[in-house]
């Protein structure tokens, strides 16, 4: 097979050919059509992640057919279109996620920037029937995210006010569509005014450049503070958005691209009783519910660019710069079908 492989940290990807998996007990061989990018790959490859190992092919999201199975009963798997859910070893509590075992697809078991990637049997999912191989490919890992971030850690509702962060990216962005089908007041902000104009055009309400100063006071001029906030930054701003929420609101971090808050104001915690949550990923019942809720919403990822898997390598360049609005994703040519 083809393949995206990463050899060493701060090197490009290396397209090359190697020996096709081979699915073992319990697993299944999956013929990808298509995957797609998500920040995790640009840590990695930057070698800004924990365990790391080398060669290992990225990549965490993908959509395809599964072509072999490892245990003959598995064979009703066979021929059929799916996804695949990113999250492996989750464990038994739906809290938390296993603290020892549990890994994202990519690394370090190999990943789906490659024309077949092993995987269990039991993170397969049938692909939405409303989505194309495309933005099939775009959901698993961000759509699963802000699923359990938004509609299962945060529990928004229906008429609540709520602010999502830093607009733009693909969990971002479907913490948006996912608030807005929950009956949400949504607003926004951005590094950049055209993403705000772009999210706009997809329902949210307003919002604003939080690069400008006075970028708070700017919020509470549209909206009189917030039920809930979706951020997958955190650093300083944390403690802007620790001022923002409304009093008994959730605050709610899935990542911190932005690093550590140096400092957070504790009284705003206690005195105005926040719910400060953290989510991470999430369980399959979190994915199979995160499923069933794009089809039922008609829900589709919003795709920024695609390329050829022979392209990977521009395609991290491209993540790299921020620019994008959306998934970026990787069609894989040399697929059958």
């Amino acid at each position: 097979m083809r393949a995206l492989v990463l050899t060493n940290g701060n090197e490009p990807l290396n397209y090359r050919e190697l020996p096709d998996p081979v699915p073992g007990v319990g697993e299944a061989l999956v013929e990808l059509k298509a995957a797609a990018l998500n920040h995790r790959d640009i840590w990695i490859q930057m070698g800004k992640y924990a365990g790391i190992r080398y060669p290992v092919i990225l990549g965490s999201d993908g959509s395809g057919v599964v072509i072999a199975t490892g245990m003959k009963q598995d064979a009703e798997w066979i021929g059929r279109q799916i996804v695949i859910n990113p999250a492996l070893h989750w464990g038994n509590s739906e809290s938390h996620q296993d603290p020892k075992d549990f890994q994202i697809l990519g690394l370090p078991a190999n990943g789906t920037f490659a024309e077949y990637v092993v995987v269990p049997i039991s993170n397969l999912s049938p692909k939405p029937l409303h989505m194309d191989v495309a933005e099939s490919a775009a959901l698993p890992l961000a759509g699963v995210t802000a699923y359990r971030a938004t509609i299962k850690r945060a529990n928004v509702q229906p008429g609540e006010s709520v602010l999502v962060t830093g607009i733009g990216g693909g969990v971002a962005l479907f913490a948006l569509q996912f608030a807005m089908a929950a009956g949400a007041s949504v607003y926004v902000t951005s590094g950049t005014e055209q993403k705000i104009r772009r999210a706009v055009a997809l329902g949210a309400l307003g919002g604003v450049n939080y690069n400008n100063a006075g970028w708070t006071d700017e919020l509470r001029k549209i909206s009189w503070g917030f039920d809930v906030i979706v951020d997958g930054a955190a650093g300083d701003g944390l403690d802007s958005l620790l001022d923002l929420v409304k009093p008994g609101g959730r605050v709610v971090l899935y990542g911190a691209t932005r690093g550590y808050a140096t400092s957070l104001t504790a009284r705003r915690i206690f005195w105005k009783q926040i719910n400060l949550l953290g989510s991470t990923m999430g369980s399959p019942a979190d994915f199979a519910q995160m499923v069933r809720f794009t089809e039922l919403n008609v829900i589709k990822p919003v795709i920024d660019c695609c390329y050829s898997l022979e392209q990977g390598e521009l395609a991290m360049q491209k993540m790299s710069e921020g620019i994008q609005f959306g998934k970026i994703v990787l069609k894989i040519s040399g697929a059958s079908g």
